[in-house]
């Protein structure tokens, strides 16, 4: 070969070379580029390992619903199917979760029960969205009234509409007032919860010192922790009656009238019932009376069930089902039935009289759709382990419970359209 010809041939060769390499480099560098900036849409599903660790949750976009909602069906009435979608939010996304509803901190495994929406039998159930919850009480003050059950779907809210807003904590709980306030400065929105376990006033009674769980009730006294902020009120959720079967002593007009669960002499025992419907009519005959109030949007959320199954709490109880039970299965009688009776029918009454005072009063019937999730409590899932008690009365967070606040939005909405 001659020197010219093969010095020729080196230098297309290196050439070659010099452009394999250039146009890799070119490649990798536009690879690297796409992997780091290319948008992944990554959705909730159900093969969450941990939800302990960050996971990403589906917002509804735009604030509109994912469902086409039916303004005459009954919300109420239906069945729970599969949604592969699960919660909105985490137990770690939602920093306000308290210790006792944390069911997957405190060591729950199973997950499926996240996995399931509430259909009702003639409509979808829009799903939640916080954008629109916002806008609609853009500037209005709604609070909780009642029992730890009240305080359970309070929280449930806060996780949801923690999910577009941070709340700011204005007024913490005490142990003299179980109280709190949150705000959301950015939609003007104010959340407020009341601790009172009957609605109208009681005293506990103390026996050598020591608390007794039994109450001296003043049927036809408000409770004046509530009832005093009622004038900042536009919306009031009240939920009641998991204290009243004990023994009570009840008193009307400052006289002792009878009592729950006594077996004291020549006294009349009234049972419950009476009780619950006494109480749950003070507090709306407060709220029609009220001089200085608002127009009040007042809700009742019916009787949320306890579930304990071979036994009661303090005698070995538990509620460690992993699956719901079907429509047909559910025990419409007891206690959980015959309470929901009292409350919707003092609603109805309510209702009546607020057309006269302006006062709007709606129901969210929650009894039946929850006695078919006993597998949705904490049981021993409660970080209370030293006592051994199954709580199989709240509900795990997040969990079936968060239901309750599409039943709040969807209610509130179809009210304001008419």
């Amino acid at each position: 070969m001659k020197p010219s010809s093969y010095c020729k041939d080196t230098f297309l060769s290196l050439a070659n070379t010099t452009c394999i390499l250039f146009y890799t480099t070119c490649l990798a560098t536009l690879f690297t580029f796409y992997l780091i900036y290319y948008p992944i849409n990554i959705t909730y599903t159900s093969n969450i390992q941990d939800y302990n660790q960050i996971s990403n949750f589906t917002q509804p976009e735009n604030g509109k619903s994912n469902h086409k909602s039916s303004d005459k069906c009954d919300l109420f009435k239906g069945q729970w199917i599969q949604d592969e979608r699960g919660p909105l939010y985490t137990n770690y996304s939602c920093k306000t979760i308290p210790l006792q509803r944390n069911c997957f901190l405190n060591g729950r495994k199973d997950r499926d029960f996240l996995h399931w929406k509430w259909k009702p039998d003639q409509c979808e159930l829009p799903r939640f969205n916080a954008e629109t919850f916002l806008s609609i009480l853009q500037g209005k003050t709604m609070a909780f009234v009642g029992d730890s059950l009240a305080r359970n779907h309070m929280e449930s809210l806060l996780c949801l509409l923690s999910t577009v807003e941070t709340p700011k904590a204005i007024q913490e709980d005490t142990e003299e007032d179980k109280s709190a306030t949150w705000e959301f400065p950015k939609h003007n929105f104010t959340l407020m919860v009341f601790w009172s376990q009957f609605l109208v006033q009681s005293t506990e009674k103390v026996i050598n010192g020591s608390a007794t769980g039994s109450f001296d009730i003043q049927l036809d006294k408000i409770d004046k922790k509530w009832s005093k902020k009622l004038p900042i009120m536009d919306y009031v959720i009240f939920s009641d009656a998991h204290w009243f079967p004990r023994e009570h002593d009840l008193y009307e007009a400052d006289k002792h009238v009878g009592c729950v669960y006594c077996q004291k002499p020549n006294v009349t025992v009234l049972g419950p019932g009476p009780a619950i419907q006494k109480a749950f009519r003070a507090a709306f005959e407060e709220i029609n009376s009220c001089k200085n109030c608002k127009k009040v949007f007042t809700l009742l959320r019916t009787f949320s069930p306890s579930q304990f199954e071979n036994g009661e709490w303090n005698t070995g109880g538990v509620c460690n089902r992993t699956r719901l039970v079907e429509r047909d299965e559910v025990a419409r009688e007891g206690y959980d039935w015959e309470t929901r009776k009292i409350q919707v029918e003092e609603i109805e009454v309510a209702r009546k009289l607020g057309e006269k005072s302006g006062n709007i009063f709606e129901i969210l019937d929650v009894t039946e759709m929850m006695l078919m999730r006993p597998d949705g409590h904490p049981d021993v899932y409660w970080g209370n382990t030293w006592n051994g008690y199954s709580d199989c009365i709240h509900w795990c967070l997040p969990g079936p419970i968060d239901v309750w606040n599409e039943l709040l939005l969807e209610v509130i909405r179809r009210r304001l359209l008419t």
